[in-house]
């Protein structure tokens, strides 16, 4: 088995494990997006899900220009992960700066962010569908065959995971603990914009920061984040490496 085959089981595995007492779907998504970037060689990944409205929302994304692309696309509602989650089937656009996109705001932010062409996964199983995942590239023309099969695999095995946690609580406890993980986004966002105002850096950085401080002292992210915003926790300006 090469290298590579080697990483992909282990990242399956990975995912998999979502049957542990203190299954966080926060990180859970944070974890797929850097998996996604890391496994199907695109520059950023972005993951929308629905609520229990019946709306998308922004819950996990690889990088701050992602988000911010994210971002564009609900509140503009027009882009590949809407139609994505819409129809429950593949979207790409292979050359974003061709001006005939279907998504002119989106196609402009993603661009402008430096990524030239997008690939949306549907997060489905059946007849659910609860999101979807957005790859940029930044480079022109559309995804390998192989690298969309991978990556809607991930996002199969994503959504496999969060419909087992579904199995095992009642549907009112999965509504709420979806909730929570919005809730959960909102507050993490706060601390990072905490942190990159306080420790003038930006705002991916604060990012690793607040995650490194809670992997090193094993620590939920929210509670980390909810700490530093309510200034019960002050974290030290990264150094160099």
């Amino acid at each position: 088995m090469s290298t590579s085959d080697r990483r992909v089981r282990e990242v399956f595995i990975e995912l998999s494990d979502t049957l542990v007492a203190d299954f966080d779907i926060i990180e859970f998504l944070d974890r797929l997006t850097a998996r996604c970037t890391e496994l199907l060689d695109v520059a950023a990944c972005g993951i929308l899900l629905v609520d229990h409205h019946g709306a998308l929302n922004l819950v996990a994304a690889s990088s701050e220009q992602a988000r911010l692309v994210e971002l564009v696309q609900l509140q503009n509602l027009e882009g590949p992960c809407l139609d994505a989650f819409t129809t429950g089937r593949p979207v790409q656009y292979a050359d974003l700066r061709d001006g005939g996109s279907p998504w002119q705001s989106f196609a402009v932010a993603a661009v402008e962010a430096g990524y030239l062409s997008v690939q949306a996964l549907p997060m489905r199983l059946r007849d659910t569908t609860l999101g979807a995942v957005n790859l940029f590239s930044e480079e022109l023309g559309p995804l390998s065959t192989e690298t969309v099969v991978l990556g809607q695999a991930l996002a199969d095995a994503a959504t496999i995971g969060i419909l087992h946690q579904r199995a095992l609580a009642r549907q009112e406890v999965v509504t709420e603990q979806l909730q929570n993980a919005l809730n959960s986004r909102i507050l993490i966002e706060q601390a990072k914009g905490y942190l990159s105002h306080s420790l003038s850096i930006g705002t991916d950085q604060a990012f690793a920061v607040l995650r490194t401080y809670a992997r090193s002292t094993n620590r939920r992210l929210t509670e980390v984040a909810a700490d530093v915003v309510h200034g019960r926790l002050t974290l030290p300006t990264p150094t160099a490496d």
